[in-house]
C-alpha cells in the first residue's frame, strides 16, 4: 500500500463524550437507525495515524444534544461535551481542536449562550449546526434562525453544518439506516433552503460554512433548481438568477467525508470549476463511519488527480489559523 500523505487536518470527526453516549442508549439510540460507535481516545490516536491525519477537529455528531427533547437537559449536555472537548483540545493543542455543539436552535436564548460560551471563553474552532432542528422543517434557511446567524455572522464565525434524520425516521429498508443514503439529500436541502430563503446572502455572508459529505447531493442537483426556479412564475421565483445560485453553491466549504470516490468528486469538482479548490477539505466520519470504509475512501481521495491531497491542510489551515502554531 503506498504510503498516506500526511499532516492531513480532518475537519468531519466526531466524538462521544461518555455524557453523550448515556444520553444516546437512555433514549433509544439514534433516531437515524444508526448504532452508537464505541469512541476512546486511543483509537481515536490510532484511527489518525492510520490516515496521515495530524490535527482532528471535534464535534458531537447528530442527534446532538436534544436527544432527550427536554431543554434544560440539552442545555446541559451541550455544556458538558463542550467543556469535555476543550479538554482534549487542551492536552493536545497541535493534536485537536473542535466544534461547539449547541442545544436546538429553536431555543434562541440557549443557543446563543452556547455559542457565546464555547467561541468567547472556551475558544472553539466553530460551531456544529444540524440541517434541521424540532419535530418540522426548521431547515437552516429558517427565519426563526436569523438571531442565531445574525451572532455566527458577527463573529464570522467557522460553521460545520452536519445532517440528521429527517422528519419521518421510518426506514425504507433495515439495510438502510438514513445515514447511508439519505443524509446526502438532507445537506443538500438545508444547503438550498439557505440560498433561496436568503439566509446565506443576508445573514451568513462573513461565516465560513462547510457543508458534510462534499456537499450531499447539492453538487449534482444545483444546477436543476439554479434554471428552473429562474424561469418560475412570480409566486416561485426569488429573482434570483442562474449565475446567482451557482456563486453562492460555491461559496460553501466542502469536506471530502465518505465522499471521495471518483462519482461524487466529479460532481463537486464541476460546481466549483478550479475556481475554488481552497474550499475543499478533508474529513473522515470517524468513528461513525467504519474504519475500513475510512481507509478505502482515503485511498480513493489520494489516488485522483485533479488537486493535490496535501493542499487541502492549507485550505484548513485558512479557516483554522491556530493550527499554524
Amino acid at each position: 500500500m503506498p504510503a498516506r500523505v500526511q499532516g492531513k487536518i480532518d475537519v468531519h470527526h466526531h466524538v462521544y463524550p461518555p455524557v453523550f453516549t448515556k444520553a444516546l442508549e437512555a433514549h433509544g439510540g439514534d433516531p437515524s437507525g444508526w448504532f452508537i460507535p464505541a469512541w476512546t481516545l486511543e483509537a481515536d490516536h490510532n484511527l489518525c495515524q492510520a490516515m496521515g491525519v495530524s490535527t482532528a477537529i471535534l464535534s458531537v455528531t447528530a442527534p446532538g444534544p436534544d436527544i432527550g427533547q427536554d431543554a434544560q437537559d440539552a442545555q446541559k449536555l451541550a455544556r458538558t461535551c463542550n467543556e469535555h472537548n476543550a479538554q482534549i483540545r487542551d492536552a493536545e493543542p497541535q493534536a485537536y481542536g473542535f466544534f461547539a455543539t449547541v442545544p436546538s436552535l429553536l431555543n434562541t436564548h440557549a443557543a446563543l449562550e452556547e455559542i457565546s460560551y464555547a467561541l468567547d471563553i472556551l475558544k472553539a474552532e466553530g460551531v456544529t449546526l444540524l440541517t434541521r432542528y424540532g419535530s418540522d422543517n426548521h431547515y437552516l434557511g429558517h427565519q426563526d434562525f436569523i438571531p442565531i446567524w445574525d451572532a455566527l455572522n458577527a463573529r464570522k464565525a467557522v460553521v460545520f453544518i452536519h445532517p440528521t434524520h429527517a422528519v419521518d425516521t421510518n426506514l425504507v429498508n433495515k439495510y438502510l439506516p438514513q445515514p447511508a443514503y439519505d443524509y446526502p439529500h438532507e445537506t443538500g436541502r438545508t444547503a438550498v433552503d439557505l440560498i433561496y430563503s436568503n439566509m446565506l446572502r443576508d445573514h451568513a455572508s462573513d461565516c465560513k460554512i462547510i457543508l458534510s459529505h462534499a456537499g450531499g447531493d447539492l453538487p449534482y442537483l444545483i444546477d436543476r433548481p439554479a434554471r428552473l426556479m429562474a424561469n418560475a412564475p412570480p409566486a416561485m421565483n426569488t429573482g434570483k438568477t442562474t449565475e446567482e445560485v451557482l456563486a453562492e453553491a460555491r461559496s460553501f466549504y466542502f469536506d471530502t467525508a465518505l465522499s471521495s470516490s471518483p462519482m461524487p468528486l466529479k460532481a463537486l469538482m464541476e460546481l466549483l470549476r478550479g475556481d475554488a479548490e481552497d474550499h475543499l477539505l478533508f474529513g473522515t466520519d470517524f468513528p461513525n463511519a467504519p474504519s475500513e470504509s475510512i481507509g478505502s475512501f482515503t485511498a480513493q481521495l489520494e489516488r485522483q488527480d485533479d488537486f493535490r491531497v496535501e493542499d487541502l491542510r492549507e485550505n484548513a489551515l485558512k479557516l483554522l489559523p491556530r493550527l499554524r502554531g
